[in-house]
């Protein structure tokens, strides 16, 4: 996937950066509210009146197969009886603008030399097993078609004191080589969330790029204390775990800035749709479930 220069807002960027494994160009962000590409033909995900569409800066703009077509409502399909299904049917999708917290941008990868596999495999692979890939205490019930554009998926996440949190992703985009998952109201975060695998010389590179703001107040109070070291350490020990898929030992890097330190207080109403909030208040009102051990991803 083509990166592209990253223009920093003066001011306001803050920017922490892990040794990577080799040299590329950053991605570009304009601005929170300007993106850099134009929207997909005919806005393939459709947001409320209100809300502009906004495609995301990382993925490819291709043949129509690749999007996802428009959506106003989240629909879920069937998933397990031992899920936790809730937050994502009915619920509308979201991206950074209409996110209420800083607005990140990250990339996490990981080169794995010495692997027998073209892009093309990896993300194939990827796309197959994509929750066994995941730390344990976390589950992604994707549909039996898999990861394909316009599917919806449902995620059992780990949460603080043994509690799990319901939320899911919808594949907005996806090609040979990336594939692109944008996330619904009252998820953590307000995002698109992009994974691609490349060629650098001989050996193939894989990342995950996203660009994110906390969804509201209260996820952006628990990124601040915790929640940006637990993202990061999901994501990169999900590159590990993939690359020994590979057979490859290799440790995943970061780069992560802050595009923007300004919060939007006009969104801070998106609270109403917390899905940590309301899952916890499920789970007290079933009590069998507080014995259900998470499912396998």
């Amino acid at each position: 996937m083509q990166d592209r220069e990253l223009r920093k807002d003066e001011g306001t960027t803050m920017t922490e950066t892990a040794p990577m494994t080799e040299t590329a160009p950053t991605a570009s962000v304009e601005s929170p509210s300007t993106p850099h590409l134009p929207p997909p033909p005919e806005a393939r995900v459709r947001p409320p009146a209100e809300r502009p569409a906004e495609p995301p800066a990382a993925i490819p703009r291709s043949s129509d197969a690749n999007w996802s077509k428009p959506v106003d409502r989240l629909v879920v399909g069937e998933v397990p009886a031992s899920a936790m299904n809730l937050n994502v049917e009915g619920r509308r999708l979201v991206g950074p603008v209409q996110g209420f917290g800083q607005l990140w941008q990250k990339r996490y990868r990981v080169r794995l030399e010495g692997a027998d596999a073209t892009p093309e495999q990896v993300i194939a692979t990827w796309k197959s097993e994509f929750g066994s890939f995941w730390p344990k205490g976390n589950s992604f019930y994707g549909p039996i078609t898999g990861i394909a554009p316009g599917e919806v998926a449902l995620l059992n996440l780990s949460a603080p004191g043994g509690q799990t949190l319901s939320t899911g992703v919808m594949v907005i985009y996806a090609d040979d080589e990336s594939f692109t998952f944008m996330t619904p109201e009252g998820h953590m975060f307000a995002a698109w969330i992009t994974f691609s695998a490349f060629r650098d010389g001989a050996a193939p590179v894989v990342q995950i790029e996203v660009l994110l703001r906390a969804n509201d107040p209260m996820y952006e109070v628990m990124m601040g204390l915790v929640g940006h070291r637990k993202e990061n350490a999901f994501w990169l020990a999900t590159l590990h775990n993939l690359a020994g898929r590979f057979g490859v030992e290799a440790t995943a890097t970061l780069e992560q800035t802050c595009v923007d330190r300004k919060r939007q207080w006009k969104n801070a109403k998106n609270i109403r749709h917390n899905a940590a909030i309301r899952s916890a208040a499920w789970t007290a009102a079933h009590p069998r479930h507080w014995f259900r051990r998470s499912g396998e991803a």
